[in-house]
């Protein structure tokens, strides 16, 4: 039986990381990073490599022709890669701003638009968009990036109802989940004096684990998760 083949973006460290590891013995990986040299560790030879600029419009483009020409037999997409610059808006350069909107947001739109007509065709697939509990609740400092956290559960809820309208007959989903405060290099910058006022918020008194996230996304790509769609799940320990 050929292995499904699923692409991570932002596979070479934090969440992606996690969630490529838990995927490597079950399906065929195409990993996504800025620059090939983001992977540090052993490739297995199975998996593919597929390296692009997400910030940059010209190598997003080159990016989707890629997938299109050279995995049309992809099953799944985790859109997880993901950027932030933590300042108040009065002060957010607009460089960082279109960064974050062309990764976080116009990114997964664009890779939606190149893999959905090889889905329709093969009435089978399966797309996960890392969103965050900022996209449901807000945050201070993080204006632009919860907003395209936000922008990625408008998607998936919409994509869902698009792929329904446009086939009769399918087992194609869509699906985000809203990681809450994860042990990540991105979490690792937060100085501890708000790490102590966030855990008050988190009823579990703890942040979670990148592996807790990556179970969950092992769950949902399989078919164990075949009546989950259109939805988002939370992973956040119940914060308040």
């Amino acid at each position: 039986m050929v292995e499904r083949k699923i692409l991570i973006t932002g596979a070479s460290r934090g969440l992606g990381l996690a969630i490529a590891n838990r995927l490597s013995t079950e399906y065929t990986l195409i990993l996504h990073a800025t620059r090939e040299e983001s992977f540090t560790g052993t490739i297995d030879p199975k998996h593919h490599i597929l390296c692009a600029d997400l910030s940059d419009p010209a190598e997003l483009t080159a990016f989707c022709k890629r997938l299109k020409k050279e995995h049309n037999d992809l099953f799944g997409v985790i859109n997880n890669a993901g950027v932030t610059f933590d300042t108040s808006l009065v002060y957010q350069p607009e460089r960082d701003i279109d960064k974050m909107l062309h990764v976080n947001l116009k990114a997964p739109i664009m890779i939606c638009k190149a893999v959905m007509k090889q889905f329709l065709l093969n009435k089978t697939g399966v797309i996960i968009n890392v969103s965050s509990v900022v996209g449901e609740i807000g945050n201070a400092f993080q204006v632009v990036y919860s907003a395209t956290k936000a922008g990625l559960l408008a998607l998936t809820k919409s994509l869902a109802r698009e792929v329904s309208a446009l086939s009769e007959e399918h087992s194609i989903r869509v699906l985000s989940i809203a990681p809450g405060f994860i042990e990540t290099d991105m979490t690792d910058g937060i100085p501890e004096s708000e790490k102590q006022k966030v855990l008050k918020a988190i009823p579990a008194n703890r942040f979670g684990k990148a592996d807790e996230v990556a179970e969950m996304v092992a769950f949902l790509v399989s078919d164990k998760a075949s009546y989950i769609n259109g939805t988002n799940l939370n992973i956040n320990g119940g914060i308040l």
